[in-house]
């Protein structure tokens, strides 16, 4: 019987794809030592949430820059080219009679303007250039004529108003800085949260460590253990914990090796590395000795921090929704316009023969009976100004608080980080101590238990504590945005930060 040849292939194919992927060989891991100053470099430039501070940032810049551009002479071109028309329009005749007449012309314009507002007054100055071109149809003959205005000085002034641009001012330069501030505080944030997925590594290696040597102290005295009962030196208890610990040390290597691949894709991922890199963390050796005075602290945030920005940005809307609710009470606008004008079929005749242009118009708005609304308006917002103020005073309030206690806890810190070195040491030099007696049948298993269960637990302490040290170090860096190692501000180029 013939076999097919493209038969077989067809089915070692599907064998092939078949496979489990248990089957396929694993991908190797290309071992990377990260110490944590690397870390916070690379969180500070490939993070995601890197990323979406320099967003906000950006956001926040092009906002500001479009204020200020409001405040430059702005050049406008308008035109209508062209505009037809051919309809029937009402007309009164001399004896009062109405009656249709026929339009049928075509007529452009255009305007060139320079545009300028006046912050100080919120008004606005605008010189103005146009011509207008009409030309009719239907009467026998076709009739063309210019119109033109070559210069014409145009002042619009609200009066009794608020003046909107006076407040933006003196508002938005302040939710520039602050959003300046938030982009430096959310830089050292995301400092914060690359030293917890850096520490919670490290601890989770730490962990995986300790296993390991667990289970080999497990196996090496349970092996001793099991000749000295068939010598009659140790009891079939003590053997039976033995081994127990030997099976309990490998279900928590099992345990920490698999956090150890959870917590070492969290931080790849956040650092934006490849999956196929093994980041080995290194535990720092040193801190910089640093004691904090709680005023010193409190003043560097106070002139650095956003909160300072937000609060005087958020007392001047307030102020300013009052003198908005006031100057709704009554509205008076000036409109005045000076210039020449010239009108002729001959369009170089439009620019000869000029003729002045002026207009003046005084326009009034005053309510005369409102049942109460405007001066309700106006209670309402003097109202809710005066709940921002005392909300903004608790705000500080809390800020100051939460500060002092920051503070006290960084410096607290200091003291824990040194206690948990000098346990840690003591609990090693214990634990060694106590398997060296065992050996020699002085301490029970119960004894070298408890000797490894402290040795474990001043290891993780230890990492624990230099862990809080190196967060709240950062936490008062983010509120404060001063560096009290070097004793600098924390400040950037934000120009070139947001190109």
């Amino acid at each position: 019987m013939s076999v097919n040849p493209c038969w077989l292939f067809r089915l070692f194919l599907a064998v092939l794809f078949l496979l489990p992927v248990s089957l396929l060989p694993a991908q190797e891991l290309t071992p990377r030592t990260l110490t944590l100053s690397e870390a916070i470099m690379l969180a500070r430039k490939q993070s995601v949430d890197a990323a979406s501070a320099l967003g906000q940032l950006k956001s926040a810049y092009w906002s500001y820059r479009s204020f200020r551009a409001e405040l430059l002479p702005e050049v406008n071109f308008s035109a209508t080219l062209p505009s037809y028309r051919k309809n029937y329009n009402a007309y009164q005749q001399s004896d009062g009679s109405h009656t249709y007449v026929r339009n049928d012309y075509m007529s452009l314009n255009g305007a060139i303007s320079v545009d300028q507002s006046i912050w100080f007054t919120g008004g606005t100055l605008s010189l103005t250039t146009s011509l207008d071109y009409m030309t009719q149809f239907g009467t026998g003959s076709r009739n063309h004529q210019f119109m033109s205005v070559p210069v014409a000085l145009t002042l619009n002034q609200p009066l009794f108003g608020v003046n909107s641009v006076k407040w933006d001012r003196r508002i938005e330069p302040l939710r520039y800085a602050e959003a300046q501030a938030n982009f430096l505080s959310a830089t050292e944030r995301v400092t914060m949260t690359v030293i917890q997925y850096y520490f919670n590594l490290l601890l989770a290696r730490e962990n995986v460590s300790i296993a390991r040597q667990n289970l080999q102290n497990a196996e090496k005295l349970c092996e001793v253990a099991e000749s000295k009962r068939r010598m009659g030196k140790i009891s079939e208890n003590d053997l039976l914990q033995l081994r127990l610990n030997v099976l309990n040390a490998r279900s928590t290597l099992t345990a920490n090796e698999s956090s150890l691949k959870s917590n070492m894709f969290t931080l790849r991922s956040f650092l934006a590395l490849g999956e196929t890199e093994e980041l080995i963390p290194v535990l720092p050796d040193s801190v910089p000795p640093i004691s904090l005075e709680y005023h010193e602290v409190l003043k560097k945030a106070l002139e650095h921090n956003s909160i300072s920005y937000n609060l005087r940005r958020r007392q001047l809307e307030a102020d300013y929704q009052v003198a908005q609710a006031k100057g709704n009470r009554r509205q008076v606008s000036l409109y005045a316009q000076v210039g020449f004008t010239g009108s002729d079929s001959d369009f170089g005749r439009t620019y000869t023969e000029m003729k002045d242009n002026q207009v003046i118009q005084v326009g009034v708005q005053v309510p005369i009976l409102d049942w109460g609304k405007r001066r309700g308006q106006v209670k309402v917002a003097e109202s809710n100004r005066e709940v921002v103020r005392q909300q903004l005073r608790k705000e500080e309030a809390d800020f100051s608080q939460s500060l002092f206690v920051l503070t006290e806890q960084f410096n607290n810190q200091v003291n824990q980080l040194q206690i948990a070195l000098e346990a840690d040491a003591i609990a090693r030099r214990r634990y060694q101590s106590n398997v060296e007696t065992f050996l020699i049948g002085k301490i029970s298993t119960l004894d070298l238990n408890d000797a490894q269960t402290s040795k474990d637990e001043a290891r993780r302490k230890y990492i624990n504590e230099l862990f809080s040290y190196w967060y709240y170090y950062y936490q008062i860096r983010s509120i404060t945005l001063w560096d009290f190692a070097a004793q600098t501000n924390i400040d950037a180029d934000f120009e070139e930060i947001v190109r």
